[in-house]
């Protein structure tokens, strides 16, 4: 595929944009970061409106059909607006295992109304320095899980979340009702995301793989869930691009506006290729979701959107000097959900080995 869109495709990006930008403001996001277990329901009930949480699922069960190109459109300008709720991520990637590894009953349990946005997803292995362990801390024997999964993003909402437990020594990938289990909220600097403690006691849980399969299934749902991820780091970062751009065209200082000095123009131009080039790996990845190379293109994809959208944040607030660090001009929105992102779907340092493990095995 072409790393261009088609017209259908650019429809997409711009009436998600225009509606969003109609829909979420500054003043909506700020009262967010001082509540825990709150997240912006206009945003939601916006993505549930517009159908974009059926966007990648199949007909069948209330989807639409398309695929992780424009469902990545979609989580691109929800990355520019800063979309207060970490549901079409969350949903998406427990929607997948699901369709993907899931029973007749299960798909039909559980994927209409992940589709509609009644219900809310989870994966409950994307976080932490290693997401994919080679012995999970969640146990699973006879059907139940025991034990406690760590900072799991929509944790505090979801209905119902996919985990990787160790079961006599072999992993298993499991589907789980979160109906009664126990949550600890996590108050953190970004609060929208919903981020929980789950602890499992004894609680119900239908495997749905099991050996190399489980862990081989659950970087396959991880590496879907980064790319969308990528996509939305990607519009963060080009949202702060142009923030900084435009502000340097009208700031002045001796005279002269300050995108005159080269240590301004020359941060935003590299901002400008950490974005296209962000933008290139985000829209191959997303066209690859279906080839050998998927997982290869998902890491580079994760790796450059998260410098791209790190180095924005920081450069960002830096151009605009003093007034840049305010609560009012919200800069500091982006920075913690530059943050927050770097972190779900796994860290770069995760990232960095599976492409490096990859690309060894591919150069053998």
């Amino acid at each position: 595929m072409s790393i261009l869109h088609d017209e259908g495709q650019q429809a997409i990006a711009t009436e998600s944009r225009r509606v969003l930008e109609a829909r979420i403001s500054k003043d909506d996001l700020l009262p967010l970061l001082e509540t825990s277990g709150r997240y912006h329901e206009g945003f939601w009930t916006t993505a549930k409106e517009q159908g974009w949480t059926a966007l990648a699922l199949p007909e069948a069960y209330g989807g639409l059909d398309l695929g992780l190109v424009e469902l990545g459109l979609i989580a691109h300008q929800a990355g520019r607006s800063l979309s207060g709720a970490p549901f079409l991520t969350s949903g998406f990637g427990a929607a997948k295992a699901i369709e993907l590894l899931g029973t007749d009953a299960q798909k039909q349990r559980w994927l209409p109304g992940l589709a509609s946005g009644e219900a809310i997803g989870a994966v409950a292995f994307a976080a932490g320095a290693d997401p994919l362990p080679a012995r999970p801390d969640l146990t699973c024997a006879s059907g139940h899980i025991e034990g406690r999964a760590r900072s799991v993003t929509a944790g505090l909402a979801a209905d119902v979340a996919i985990v990787l437990a160790d079961e006599a020594g072999t992993p298993v990938l499991a589907l789980v009702d979160l109906a009664g289990v126990e949550r600890s909220a996590i108050d953190s600097f970004d609060n929208s995301r919903l981020i929980a403690d789950l602890r499992f006691a004894g609680t119900p849980a239908e495997v749905i793989a099991t050996g190399p399969a489980a862990h081989g299934a659950a970087l396959q749902i991880l590496a879907l869930q980064a790319v969308v991820t990528a996509h939305e780091q990607t519009g963060g970062a080009e949202a702060l691009m142009e923030i900084a751009r435009d502000y340097a065209v009208t700031r002045k200082a001796f005279g002269q506006p300050i995108g005159a000095f080269q240590s301004i123009k020359h941060r935003i131009a590299e901002l400008y290729g950490l974005v296209e080039l962000a933008r290139a790996n985000c829209i191959h990845a997303a066209a690859r979701a279906d080839q050998a190379d998927f997982i290869t293109a998902a890491a580079a994809a994760r790796l450059s959107a998260t410098e791209a959208y790190d180095t924005a944040a920081r450069d960002c607030v830096q151009i605009h000097g003093g007034i840049g660090v305010t609560w009012e001009i919200g800069l500091h929105l982006h920075m913690r959900r530059s943050r927050s992102l770097a972190l779900e779907q796994g860290n770069s340092l995760f990232w960095e080995d599976i492409l490096v493990d990859r690309l060894a095995g591919e150069a053998a």
